[in-house]
């Protein structure tokens, strides 16, 4: 019990159980046919499926437009937060804690219901505006995280040298935060792209998003087809997560002009 390794132990079984082992199911019905048989006509389906495709473009569309939206009003917040002469109060930070204690459905579930009662047609705007309320936390605490451990004598230095106020914020505060925008984007867009709730609830099952196909897919036994389709999704995902590695990589590296 003295070693470290034995602590570990539960955490590397939890792992196999719950990451590793549903992972391992998803890859091999990807990679199977309704008879059990190896094939790769069910992720080659995805590729002449035109509601699929569609499915997807529209996916991407909606969590570019939420991404966007989250980035644009959670900068600004996570800034202020993380300034001590524009915020001298801790309870501003739990006030965007606060919604994140109530679950993600219950919230989805009565912003649908405010609508409804404001007499406002469920769409693609309600949509957005949900998407919005319930991940612009995921944007804002990266971000606030990285801008609140930033160090100040970089923006010193540049005043000293004689750079304005936009200046400093344009080349020193703003790359130096480009860490936690990328985290922020990636909390945010994957989990659009994915989730399927989220759009039922506040369009009434108008608007499908990708992860609908998938949870129609898996609930109507075409366990083979769902399961290509995640993989699909989790490829995307993982090359995505590289490539924002390097450009967090660099943007921490990254010179101030």
């Amino acid at each position: 019990m003295t070693k470290r390794s034995t602590w570990a132990l539960p955490y590397f079984i939890f792992l196999v159980l719950f990451v590793v082992l549903p992972l391992l199911l998803i890859v091999l019905y990807a990679l199977q046919d309704g008879s059990g048989h190896f094939s790769l006509g069910t992720i080659a389906k995805f590729f002449t499926d035109k509601d699929a495709l569609g499915t997807f473009a529209l996916s991407i569309e909606v969590a570019i437009e939420n991404t966007l939206l989250c980035l644009l009003l959670g900068y600004p917040a996570a800034y202020i937060l993380a300034n001590k002469n524009l915020n001298r109060s801790a309870v501003t930070v739990v006030l965007f804690i606060l919604p994140m204690w109530i679950n993600a459905l219950m919230r989805t579930l009565a912003t649908a219901e405010l609508f409804t009662m404001a007499g406002i047609t469920l769409g693609k705007g309600t949509l957005i505006f949900g998407m919005c309320y319930d991940y612009l936390p995921f944007m804002i605490y990266p971000i606030y995280n990285v801008l609140s451990k930033m160090d100040k004598s970089y923006a010193e230095a540049a005043q000293d040298l004689g750079a304005t106020g936009g200046e400093v914020f344009r080349k020193v505060t703003l790359p130096l935060s480009m860490p936690g925008v990328w985290s922020g984007v990636m909390m945010v867009f994957m989990p659009t792209v994915s989730t399927f709730a989220i759009s039922e609830f506040l369009t009434n099952n108008r608007i499908k998003l990708f992860g609908t196909i998938i949870q129609e897919n898996i609930n109507n036994s075409m366990w083979n087809y769902g399961a290509a389709l995640s993989l699909i999704m989790l490829v995307i995902i993982g090359f995505t997560t590289l490539l924002n590695k390097d450009d967090r990589q660099e943007a921490s590296n990254g010179g101030i002009i």
